[in-house]
């Protein structure tokens, strides 16, 4: 057959696949725009590498899915075997290959396994993203120990890899590992996308910022534990491969397949991938309820009363949290069952009676009648030992029954469709008997076991629920940050980023999530004084526009607001919905700021007519003075104003910085070379600054 070649194209990458004597194709290319007229098949030829004594005489590709069977001496990108547990090795040929502009489909078989692959490739032209997934496809039933998405290459050029860590209230803390002989293998096996391991990877060539070089970025779209394995083979080959968390596939079967593996290149740094994964889930992976809409101001009752449910309360806070300007307000846990506290009553999703002998509509109307619509909290999968469902239903919980708890509870098995059907009609019933716009869907323990079939029963659940009610939207949380990615996106509408409001740890979270997360999907609330989580004592100004960075909310008891706070927090938010709209269409471009103590963004319009600088301070700095911030994205010869909006002092200094006195005027080539001087500041302080471009006189 000979060398076949194929090519997938957007304005700044071209991914190049070639294939040789009915093998699996491989990448041989993926960067900057190839021209047109390109010879594909010579660059299979030159693609090419030497070999070394001791060696095989011929170095195995890097397909698609890497054969062992073809003695490729990396990690595999299948582990497959009967149904009785005998290993087997595939060893597949190219069948066929469909192909347009946007979509590649490559279909492949071994026929004395009785084995079927097939693997998908898609490029969207407008929001410069790879989709990739692979499916396999058996005659009897075979246990899949592990199945990538198709294989991609990493560069030669790049000398560290960047994935992200986290914990309860520390979520996206980024992890810089050298490139070296062997395996980062990360595996993330609490059966959700996990505070531990965010299913994303950053890999920067040399001498990449946020704002310049060349950058490759990956996530999997899969809410159920993943695996990623960025291998150097000993030749000074790279590969990356992601899946399903190995061995998750509890049950044989003959229908296999992984979820969406998300990609991207780019040659202008770090945002160039960020915005790529933020056009494309705002703009492809969502699904909003009401797209043309603006996000509503939102405000969770959780940190001003915890379980302490009590109508005048509620009411009371309702109508000080529309006074704020809040547009949405949301009822948390406590409002079902008995539960007076974390100890009971998940799974017993009915009115408690005792808190709410009226229902839930009086604090509805109430609601309404300030201008807020209603939300209200949901854990479907989870249910405590201490409830009426378990008391009748002891086996629908997931793992063994003498299982080690997780907050006090344990996991309802969503691959069972009685157990799906149930909460379908417990959920479905409150949403049809109430006037409730929002869910706050929560996901609050791991899961006991490692099982995508879990997954895939609570995709199921949203899929139905989302049908009967399309006007809902829903929010995924999982003790805040634990279930974020494209895959739970494409069933939500909403992140709760981290349970942790302390805005100087919210400051670095969003400003690390923003590689993969849009403004518009990003939920981030104005916390208590005292924080609850960190008991840090922040200044309302920071905690405000903090949280304006992104989907605004409220979550403490406005009750303890003083006379300034009331001020500056109504001001804050005045000018979060004067400016949503531009904002949650814009770009989030991470700044290179040349002072370690600071985090800055520039969030820009989709016409580049306008922009904010949020430069927040998260600890003093090392030189004496704030050096400057040199912007991005900007037009070189084009003038800008920029105005200061934040009303916070500076550190003292008798020279004032000219953006203090008024708004200044430059050119987009100073602003972008030299750099806008903001003042000196203490900690916990944000400047944040409008641009606005000037039309040429």
């Amino acid at each position: 057959m000979g060398i076949q070649a194929w090519r997938l194209d957007s304005p700044r990458q071209t991914l190049v696949l070639t294939g040789k004597d009915s093998g699996l194709p491989e990448v041989v290319y993926w960067g900057d725009p190839l021209p047109a007229d390109e010879d594909l098949t010579n660059l299979a030829v030159l693609h090419r590498i030497d070999v070394a004594g001791g060696t095989l005489m011929e170095a195995m590709p890097i397909s698609l899915s890497p054969e062992a069977s073809r003695v490729f001496q990396g990690q595999p990108g299948m582990v497959v075997a009967q149904g009785d547990g005998t290993p087997l090795r595939p060893r597949f040929a190219l069948v066929d290959a469909d192909a347009s502009e946007t979509v590649i489909t490559f279909r492949a078989a071994d026929g004395s396994h009785g084995l079927r692959y097939t693997a998908r490739l898609a490029i969207d032209p407008e929001t410069e993203m790879l989709e990739l997934s692979a499916a396999l496809e058996a005659d009897a039933p075979i246990r899949v120990h592990w199945l990538a998405a198709p294989v991609l290459p990493a560069p030669a050029q790049a000398d560290e890899m960047i994935d992200f860590h986290g914990r309860w209230t520390g979520e996206f803390f980024p992890v810089r590992t050298p490139w070296g002989p062997g395996i980062r293998e990360r595996e993330a096996r609490t059966g959700r996308s996990g505070h531990e391991h965010f299913p994303g990877l950053v890999v920067p060539c040399s001498g990449a910022t946020n704002i310049a070089g060349r950058a490759y970025a990956f996530h999997y779209g899969w809410s159920g534990g993943h695996r990623m394995v960025a291998e150097e083979l000993p030749d000074g080959r790279r590969q990356i491969q992601f899946g399903h968390t190995s061995g998750s596939e509890l049950a044989a079967g003959t229908a296999f397949e992984t979820a969406k593996l998300y990609a991207t290149y780019s040659a202008q740094g770090l945002n160039g991938c960020a915005t790529a994964f933020q056009h494309h889930l705002r703009d492809r992976v969502l699904t909003p309820p009401k797209p043309a809409a603006p996000r509503p101001v939102h405000y969770n009752c959780w940190e001003a009363i915890y379980f302490e449910h009590d109508l005048p309360t509620l009411k009371d806070i309702a109508t000080r949290a529309a006074a704020l300007g809040a547009e949405r307000f949301v009822l948390d846990d406590g409002w079902f069952g008995k539960r007076d506290n974390d100890l009971s009553s998940l799974g017993d999703w009915d009115i408690d009676r005792r808190k709410w002998p009226d229902g839930l509509t009086p604090l509805i109307d109430h609601v309404k009648a300030e201008g807020m619509t209603f939300g209200l909290w949901f854990e479907p999968e989870m249910i405590n030992p201490d409830s009426d469902l378990y008391r009748a239903h002891p086996d629908w919980i997931l793992g063994e029954a003498d299982q080690t708890r997780g907050r006090h509870q344990l996991v309802l098995d969503m691959s069972r469709a009685e157990v799906r059907d149930h909460l379908f009609e417990k959920i479905s019933d409150t949403l049809s008997t109430h006037d409730i716009e929002y869910v706050k869907w929560d996901h609050n323990r791991i899961l006991p076991i490692a099982d995508a079939a879990q997954a895939r029963g609570a995709y199921a659940l949203f899929d139905r629920l989302r049908t009967a009610h399309p006007g809902v939207e829903i929010e995924s949380c999982s003790s805040g940050g634990g279930r974020i990615d494209f895959g739970v996106l494409e069933r939500t509408h909403r992140v709760w980023l981290s349970d942790s409001n302390d805005a100087v740890e919210r400051l670095r979270m969003q400003h690390e999530a923003a590689l993969f997360l849009p403004t518009v999907v990003t939920g981030s609330h104005v916390g208590p004084r005292f924080c609850h989580t960190s008991g840090r004592i922040l200044d309302i100004e920071f905690r405000a526009w903090v949280a304006a960075q992104r989907h605004m909310g409220i979550e403490m008891d406005p009750r303890e607001l003083d006379e300034r706070e009331t001020e500056v927090l109504s001001r804050v938010i005045a000018w979060y919905k004067a400016n949503r709209d531009w904002m949650h269409g814009g770009d989030i471009l991470r700044l290179d700021s040349a002072d370690d103590s600071v985090i800055a963004e520039q969030q820009i319009a989709k016409d580049g007519s306008k922009f904010v600088i949020f430069s927040g301070k998260f600890a003093n700095s090392e030189p004496s003075t704030q050096r400057p911030l040199q912007l991005t994205a900007l037009e070189p010869a084009a003038r800008y104003r920029l105005t200061l909006v934040s009303r916070v002092g500076g550190a003292g200094s008798p020279i004032r910085p000219e953006i203090l006195s008024g708004p200044i005027e430059a050119s987009g080539a100073w602003l972008m070379n030299h750099g806008l001087q903001l003042p000196t500041s203490w900690p916990a302080i944000m400047w944040t600054i409008e641009g606005v471009r000037l039309e040429a006189a």
